[in-house]
């Protein structure tokens, strides 16, 4: 036997090649992806502190997520890095704070924020921040981007403020929109004490599993692939172009409907909170919906940890399964002049009106919870703003908006 056939197993051994074949391929898996991609530090910085201050001042105008897109903006340094805070509108006004979305900043509320501001009747006091690795706040790489991360920064948000945002005396009303909704449940269901009125939009936390494809999620929650690689197939899915408004846009826009289906967690969520030129019936978007798309790419270019907060928030993030925390919201009906609203779209292919009315509805009878159906898809916060406002201030008694 020569001293090659001594190392080399022989060919009828086919379970020995395939073992010896995989642990090769994984090993060499594992030391390309340290060589390339190095593990995360702690901190991912947002542009306010890596990208921003280097940019020219006319390239900084041209940038769709302005540091002064709206009033009263701070930034509160925490042990988790840096967080993006705006609040504005009357002192004394009723006090209501949103959460936003998984793949954009807080700009996604910022039609409902600023009527809220502006209401003729109960002007009221806003509050907005960018979640973690989104917008103009870092991203703690080294955390697990879960409920409990959000709720803690919900709460690092109120405790920033000059006014007091909690207490008895200070319930707020919290408005949570898709992730945001399913962080807000949480919250509401934590603190019971802080929170007045609850409005869920589209939110996150009963999502059916099978909607993302047993194959995909498994990919990107088991950690079986590289993280590198991971990264560059996320962040390449993240790049989706706007569609042009041609004549070819309604045909586009039924196949992209139907191609909906089949595609992974992260081109379904971000298809699903921004919007291209053209809706599923080929009509025309907003400025604001194109705006919001532009500013998810926005972060793509100038923010260091948005895509590994994205990838973060498919594995750990409140988006399904989150049965225990609903099941609690039931609790909220027994408080006198507390309310719970959850507001759907009807033609929303993420968060299923029909899905959850299935499975959700059931969990929250007796809870004295508004259930409403507006038009619109999972985008409908931009797109039917005031109309959400209608049934937010009716459930709220302050009649029209």
């Amino acid at each position: 036997m020569s001293l090659f056939q001594y190392f080399i197993p022989d060919r009828s051994n086919t379970p020995l090649i395939v073992a010896l074949t995989a642990s090769i391929t994984s090993f060499t898996l594992i030391i390309l992806n340290r060589v390339f991609y190095p593990p995360l530090p702690k901190l991912l910085q947002s542009p306010l502190n890596t990208v921003l201050p280097k940019l020219p001042k006319d390239e900084l105008k041209k940038l769709e997520y302005k540091t002064d897109t709206f009033p009263g903006a701070r930034d509160v340094v925490t042990p988790y890095g840096s967080i993006r805070v705006y609040e504005f509108g009357p002192v004394t006004g009723p006090k209501v704070l949103f959460v936003h979305g998984i793949s954009t900043p807080c700009t996604t509320m910022t039609k409902l924020a600023l009527s809220l501001a502006n209401h003729p009747s109960h002007p009221c006091r806003v509050m907005l921040f960018d979640l973690f690795g989104r917008g103009f706040s870092d991203n703690p790489a080294d955390l697990p981007h879960d409920a409990r991360l959000y709720v803690t920064q919900i709460l690092i948000a109120l405790a920033s403020s000059p006014l007091s945002w909690t207490g008895n005396d200070n319930a707020f009303k919290l408005i949570g929109y898709s992730l945001g909704g399913g962080v807000a449940t949480h919250f509401a269901v934590s603190f019971p004490n802080l929170i007045h009125d609850l409005v869920l939009l589209a939110p996150a936390g009963m999502i059916r599993p099978a909607s993302f494809g047993t194959l995909t999620r498994k990919i990107f929650t088991s950690g079986i692939l590289p993280h590198g690689f991971m990264h560059l197939a996320t962040r390449r899915r993240l790049q989706r172009p706007i569609r042009s408004s041609t004549k070819k846009a309604k045909a586009t826009a039924k196949l992209h409907k139907k191609e909906h289906a089949q595609q992974d967690p992260a081109s379904k969520f971000v298809e699903a909170e921004t919007a291209d030129d053209v809706d599923a019936n080929g009509e025309p978007r907003t400025a604001l919906e194109k705006k919001v798309l532009k500013q998810v790419q926005q972060q793509l270019v100038l923010h260091e940890g948005f895509v590994d907060a994205f990838m973060a928030c498919l594995r750990d993030a409140p988006l399904m399964e989150q049965q225990g925390a609903y099941e609690r919201l039931v609790l909220r009906g027994k408080d006198k002049g507390k309310t719970t609203t959850i507001i759907l779209g009807e033609e929303d292919e993420l968060v299923n009106p029909e899905e959850y009315k299935e499975d959700l509805l059931p969990m929250l009878e007796g809870g004295d919870v508004v259930w409403e159906v507006v038009k619109g898809g999972h985008d409908f916060p931009m797109t039917w703003a005031e109309e959400v406002l209608v049934v937010v201030c009716r459930v709220w008694g302050w009649g029209d908006n």
